[in-house]
């Protein structure tokens, strides 16, 4: 258990915050496996019939922490990042998250496993794994273009520049843009509305749309997270790394 990540809750709503804004709640593989307790947690919990995601101090997450990376990098089939991937890929209650700021690498990916998402004027996204020498995660590589297109999610995936929330609306993973002082409230007034539906119903609705593509979710986490591991060992990620830590730009010609 962290407190870089905080669970709570109330009136039927579990609510998960990134409680790390002096480091821009980047994740760290404690992090991972809170959260990941959390949603386990939840499903078996009757009480809890939602799920809210949200930042702290106006910053959804900024993704990966890059040193926890290099000090434990996640390879093989149960580090707590993968883990966590496959457990709200699987989960059964409702995903709501609440984005202000910035949602960075796994800061967007996980959204498109999230049923609601409400995003700041302010929310910017961005996944940059082609310019840290990596490659996607958390099956964006499937999901991204079945709700933007192959184009769409290719300049994003590919080129991995920032994108704002108006773009994403356009894209279709953000349900709705609203003013940075309202998003939370919304989204939470959002959570606190399923958690007074069904439980079943809403159960048995979210199943049975996403129950024929679960397997092949769950493949393709899988086969990322092998390219991943092996991609954040070679010399491009690498590379990338020291740049990133020696603020400079990376230089990937020495590389075929």
């Amino acid at each position: 258990m962290t407190t870089d990540i905080l669970v709570e809750r109330a009136d039927a709503v579990m609510t998960m915050t990134f409680n790390r804004p002096g480091r821009k709640n980047a994740i760290t593989a404690a992090m991972y496996q809170t959260m990941t307790d959390a949603l386990v947690e939840a499903q078996g919990d009757t009480s809890v019939r939602a799920i809210l995601i949200r930042g702290s101090a106006g910053i959804f997450s900024a993704g990966n922490d890059l040193e926890d990376f290099m000090k434990s990098p996640p390879v093989g089939e149960t580090p707590p990042v993968i883990q966590f991937l496959r457990t709200i890929c699987a989960a059964e209650k409702p995903l709501v998250a609440a984005v202000a700021g910035p949602a960075v690498g796994v800061g967007t990916t996980m959204l498109l496993h999230c049923d609601l998402v409400y995003a700041a004027d302010n929310a910017s996204f961005s996944l940059p794994f082609t310019q840290l020498g990596l490659c996607p995660e958390a099956a964006s590589s499937l999901l991204l273009q079945r709700v933007a297109g192959y184009q769409g999610a290719a300049e994003k995936l590919l080129l991995g520049e920032a994108f704002d929330a108006a773009e994403a609306h356009r894209m279709g993973f953000v349900n709705r843009v609203l003013p940075a002082a309202e998003v939370e409230a919304f989204a939470a007034s959002q959570a606190a509305k399923l958690a007074a539906l069904p439980a079943s119903s809403l159960r048995v609705t979210k199943s049975l749309m996403k129950r024929a593509s679960q397997q092949e979710l769950q493949t393709q986490i899988a086969e990322e997270a092998v390219h991943f591991g092996k991609m954040l060992l070679a010399p491009e990620a690498r590379e990338a790394f020291k740049a990133f830590f020696e603020k400079r730009k990376p230089d990937f010609r020495q590389f075929d």
